[in-house]
């Protein structure tokens, strides 16, 4: 972790990164209730959204739409991403390299850890030289730092989530992504063990506008940075809506129920 490194994902420290790696991780099934959102263009709206600070995408989406919203949106680079059809222990495939990536006009990279996993040894020396070539380019680091693997029996508990963002600090990370482990007290455990690197919140599957807003809450209490989210924004039929939401509640520092007042609003003016 180097202080600042992640400025350009961020903003007054911090983070909501608008995520749209699924079309690899998890097939067009995620893109099936609004399937208008199987177009990257689409999705690449919603990422220009005073609230984004910035969009996570694979190389050929980059490749493909970047281009016409680089003065929108602020290109995080998904370097990692392996496919729903692997059936194997948890593994990601290394897909294009920082170079490439900061050619393209990335301010930061991305890269999924599975700690727990067999293959844990080989993404952990990947992720080194994938942050040591960020660093050469003055790029953010982001970690989706998720254990898993066949030794594992609770992805989810307050002590693997919290030494997950630990993996984060240990490893060179500015900014970890780790699930929510359930409760305000487990989440600021997560927080407190990744001394000053900033942690954000998964968003996960779709819930309902004040479920999801006030687990957001209560990570934002218990010391979370923001939010990285995919399907809680992009399944929406009106996505503009749960990002006033998420704004208010991760920038202005606004309760659930104003948050869901922002929300109210703007899908009563469509």
């Amino acid at each position: 972790m180097i202080p600042g490194a992640d400025d350009a994902i961020t903003r007054d420290g911090k983070a909501l990164i608008l995520a749209y790696d699924h079309g690899l991780e998890h097939g067009p099934v995620d893109f099936e209730p609004v399937p208008q959102t199987t177009d990257p263009s689409t999705v690449f709206d919603v990422g220009t959204h005073d609230a984004v600070t910035a969009i996570a995408v694979q190389k050929g989406v980059a490749e493909a739409y970047y281009p016409s919203y680089e003065d929108d949106v602020t290109l995080l680079a998904k370097l990692n991403g392996t496919s729903n059809l692997w059936m194997g222990e948890p593994d990601s495939a290394v897909n294009w390299s920082v170079d490439y990536a900061a050619e393209l006009g990335a301010d930061a990279i991305g890269f999924t850890f599975y700690g727990g996993s067999n293959h844990e040894v080989e993404m952990a020396e990947e992720f080194r030289r994938a942050q040591e070539q960020a660093r050469e380019h003055d790029m953010g680091v982001v970690m989706w730092s998720y254990p898993r693997g066949q030794g594992l029996k609770d992805d989810t508990s307050p002590d693997t989530i919290a030494y997950a963002s630990r993996l984060g600090l240990e490893l060179g990370a500015d900014i970890a992504k780790v699930k929510y482990p359930g409760s305000a007290d487990a989440m600021n455990w997560a927080v407190q063990s990744a001394g000053d690197m900033k942690v954000v919140m998964s968003g996960g599957s779709k819930t309902s506008d004040e479920a999801f807003l006030s687990t957001v809450r209560e990570a934002m209490d218990a010391g979370a940075s923001g939010l990285a989210v995919g399907r809680n924004v992009f399944q929406r039929e009106n996505p503009e809506a749960i990002l006033d939401g998420l704004e208010a509640v991760i920038f202005d520092d606004a309760s659930v129920e104003e948050a869901l007042g922002a929300t109210a609003g703007l899908e009563a003016s469509d």
